[in-house]
């Protein structure tokens, strides 16, 4: 089967065509500025050459159109017709507490979804526009929504509840939901895989570090604990995001600094985080590395805080779990910042952690990256949420 995954933002839309039997990506692609002037379409078959077109894209169901055009274009594309696509498999941000799995796409699920557009308004919307241009273009197709939020709901309460008052939980589910769940299994699962061990006797905890950022605590196969929160906010210094702060912070700022509660929010997502901590010197850890070599005190500082937050939720998750057998970083920082990796492991010396440099220095592979008498196994592994999203649209769709 050949499935089509589709990733949704507010003005963009990322896709990939992935063959379901040998998990091979047959084309991607990236739509941008949608509803902007200026919109674009990238599209690359895999073994081909990239291509990119400015045109014009109104909404999603033209960005659609354009994607479904581009796959079956008689030249470039990689399927002769639509009928070739078997199902699609949406990612979807939000699925609050009525979604903890994957499920095949109807009516009253796109009720369901749009209940919790309370809970990600930047992210839900999009994610159903995108779904809805599906439909239409698409109506004999399967669709599977898979959700950010649904590895994390096997959290017990004790993980999940803040020091709020119990009604705002009862009556607006106020919680610690968790992010980049797709991510979060997919790591967790591959890294028992080429441990040759089982998930379900690990102790597992992920690094997801990039723009966005968090850790998960996987005990015997469950998510037990997450960094982020009711939105992706709490937790670790990101590219833009503040993280874990003190929330008297906000009054305090929107008094002297004279902003009302919008106009803070907007500093604490979008110029806070390592771009404000590096005095606005970059939000991208590339830049950042680059001004650590060159001794740039905004550099050190921003660098030596993040990985130190990061190493601090790796000893809580140790506690929660009692015990941790695999360590994992992935994503963009993740995967790339050897730099990152080597300041966190000099926290874990606790843990039995003794980095191996050579393996450190190497991307693009899962590898362990301590050494083979090291207590605690610290590994890199490449993540695919694409592939995981095909995955559990073919295993839902083959049941239907």
């Amino acid at each position: 089967m050949k499935v089509l995954v589709i990733n949704c933002g507010s003005s963009s839309l990322k896709f990939q065509l992935i063959d379901s039997v040998s998990e091979q990506c047959l084309a991607k692609g990236l739509c941008e500025r949608i509803g902007i002037e200026g919109s674009m379409i990238t599209y690359a078959p895999a073994g081909g050459e990239k291509e990119k077109k400015v045109t014009p894209m109104p909404d999603h169901t033209e960005a659609i159109r354009l994607v479904l055009e581009a796959l079956t274009n008689p030249v470039t594309g990689v399927v002769k017709s639509l009928v070739e696509i078997g199902a699609v498999g949406h990612r979807v941000v939000h699925g609050g507490e009525k979604f903890a799995a994957s499920v095949v796409i109807d009516d009253e699920v796109m009720a369901a979804v749009e209940e919790c557009n309370d809970l990600a308004p930047l992210h839900n919307p999009a994610n159903l526009i995108g779904i809805n241009a599906c439909r239409k273009l698409m109506p004999s197709t399967p669709m599977v929504g898979v959700f950010d939020t649904a590895f994390h709901q096997t959290m017990p309460e004790e993980a999940y509840l803040y020091g709020l008052p119990y009604e705002y939980y009862k009556k607006y589910k106020i919680r610690r939901y968790g992010f980049h769940g797709t991510s979060h299994s997919y790591v967790s699962k591959r890294a028992a895989e080429v441990l040759g061990k089982k998930y379900e006797d690990l102790k597992i905890i992920v690094c997801h570090l990039g723009n966005g950022a968090s850790v998960s605590a996987v005990k015997n196969g469950k998510c037990v604990d997450t960094s982020m929160g009711l939105t992706p906010l709490e937790g670790l210094i990101m590219g833009t995001r503040s993280g874990d702060m003190d929330p008297a912070i906000i009054e305090f700022l929107a008094h002297k600094e004279g902003k009302n509660i919008d106009e803070i929010m907007n500093v604490l997502n979008k110029k806070s985080g390592v771009l404000g901590l590096s005095d606005n010197l970059s939000s991208d850890f590339r830049d950042l590395e680059d001004g650590y070599h060159k001794n740039n005190d905004n550099a050190v500082r921003t660098l030596k805080t993040f990985s130190y937050r990061v190493a601090k939720y790796i000893g809580a998750y140790a506690a929660a779990m009692n015990g941790v057998d695999v360590i994992c970083f992935t994503a963009g920082v993740g995967e790339n910042a050897p730099l990152v990796r080597t300041f966190v492991c000099e926290y874990l010396g606790y843990l039995g952690v003794k980095l191996d440099q050579e393996a450190n220095g190497k991307r693009g592979e899962d590898i362990a990256i301590t050494t083979s008498d090291s207590t605690t196994t610290v590994m890199v592994i490449p993540t695919n949420e694409e592939l995981a999203i095909a995955r559990e649209t073919v295993r839902l769709v083959s049941q239907a």
